[in-house]
C-alpha cells in the first residue's frame, strides 16, 4: 500500500505513532490535587495535559474526598477542551466509611464511580503494618489514625449499608470499583453486587501487594463480570515502578484485553506526570507486539465503555 505509486509509505516516528495511539484515551485513575497528599500537578494541570495529547476524559480520584464538583466547574470555566471531566466518591474514613447517604450525594451530583475504602480498609492497614508494601505514600501531615473498614460483619455476611450502597450504584449504572479490599473481600461484594444488578465492576491494581489476585483469582473475577484496571504507575520509570514490561504482556493476557484497562494512577511526587506515563506505557504496548486495535482499547475504548461515553455521544 502506497501514497505514490512505487514508494511504500515511510511510518511515522515512534513519538508520532505514540501520539496517534494516545487520541481519544481515557484516565480513569488520575491522582491530581488539591490532596492531603503531596501532588505533583493539580486538577487543571491535568485537564490540559489531556487536551494537549488529544485523550477523551479523566477521572479524578482523592482518597479523601468527591472530586466531582470540581469536574463540573473545570468543564465549565475552561471549554472546549475536548476532555470530559468525572470523579467519584472513595468509601474512607472521611467520607463516613460505608455511608449510603455519602453515596446517594455523591450520584446525585454526577459521580461515576464508587472506591470501597482504601487507605481505610482493614485489608490496607494490616498490608501495610506487616511491612510488605514500603512505598505508600503518606499525607503532607500528619492525620489521624484511620478507623479500620471491612463490609463483612462478625457474622461473615457483607454488612447491611454495603448493600444499600450497592443498591444505590445499580439504580445509577455507575462503576463500582473494589478499593484496597482483600481478595476474598472483593468476591464476597461483587458476588452480592453482581446479584443485586450491578454491571461495572472494577478491580484497582489487582497484582499490587495490597490486593494481590492470583491469575486464578483474577479469571474469578473476570468471570464475575469485573474489569482488570492495573495502574501504569507500576509499569513506568519512577518511584513506584513495580514490575517490567514482560510482566504487563502477561497480566493483561491472563484477563484479556477486552477486560483490562491501564489507567495512570499517577500525580504522584518522584513519578511521571500522567500523560507522560500513558506515553511511556504505550512505548511498551508497541514493543510487546501488542496491536493498535487492542492498544486503543487498552488506554480508552475500554474505560471510555465504562463510562458511557459512546451512548451519551
Amino acid at each position: 500500500m502506497s501514497d505514490t505509486p512505487g514508494r511504500p509509505i515511510q511510518r511515522g516516528s515512534r513519538e508520532s505513532e505514540i501520539a496517534s495511539l494516545l487520541v481519544g484515551a481515557v484516565d480513569l485513575h488520575c491522582h491530581s490535587g488539591p490532596a492531603a497528599m503531596p501532588r505533583i500537578l493539580d486538577h487543571h494541570d491535568a485537564m490540559m495535559d489531556c487536551a494537549a495529547a488529544g485523550f477523551r476524559a479523566l477521572l479524578y480520584k482523592d482518597h479523601f474526598y468527591l472530586g466531582t464538583a470540581h469536574a463540573i466547574l473545570l468543564e465549565k470555566l475552561v471549554p472546549d477542551t475536548g476532555v470530559r471531566l468525572f470523579s467519584g466518591i472513595a468509601l474512607n474514613n472521611a467520607s463516613g466509611g460505608f455511608n449510603p447517604h455519602a453515596v446517594d450525594h455523591a450520584i446525585k451530583l454526577g459521580g461515576r464511580i464508587v472506591w470501597m475504602p482504601t487507605l481505610s480498609a482493614k485489608n490496607h492497614i494490616d498490608v501495610l503494618a506487616a511491612g510488605t508494601v514500603k512505598t505508600f505514600p503518606k499525607t503532607a501531615k500528619k492525620m489521624l489514625d484511620p478507623v479500620p473498614l471491612t463490609p463483612v460483619g462478625p457474622d461473615g455476611k457483607l454488612i447491611d449499608a454495603v448493600k444499600q450502597i450497592l443498591d444505590l450504584i445499580a439504580a445509577d449504572d455507575i462503576i463500582l470499583a473494589g478499593g484496597h479490599l482483600s481478595t476474598p473481600e472483593l468476591f464476597m461484594v461483587f458476588e452480592e453486587a453482581k446479584a443485586r444488578g450491578v454491571r461495572k465492576l472494577l478491580v484497582n491494581h489487582p497484582t499490587y501487594l495490597v490486593n494481590n489476585c492470583s491469575d486464578a483469582e483474577i479469571r474469578g473475577l473476570v468471570a464475575l463480570g469485573a474489569t482488570m484496571e492495573h495502574s501504569i504507575c507500576m509499569f513506568v520509570e519512577g518511584k513506584s515502578k513495580k514490575f517490567e514490561p514482560a510482566e504487563l504482556r502477561r497480566v493483561i493476557e491472563v484477563a484479556g484485553v477486552g477486560r483490562t484497562i491501564l489507567s495512570s494512577d499517577l500525580g504522584l511526587v518522584g513519578s511521571p506526570r500522567p500523560v507522560d506515563g500513558y506515553r511511556e506505557v504505550v512505548g511498551h504496548l508497541i514493543d510487546l507486539q501488542f496491536s493498535a486495535a487492542e492498544i486503543r482499547a487498552l488506554v480508552g475504548d475500554n474505560a471510555a465503555a465504562m463510562l458511557d461515553l459512546d451512548a451519551a455521544a
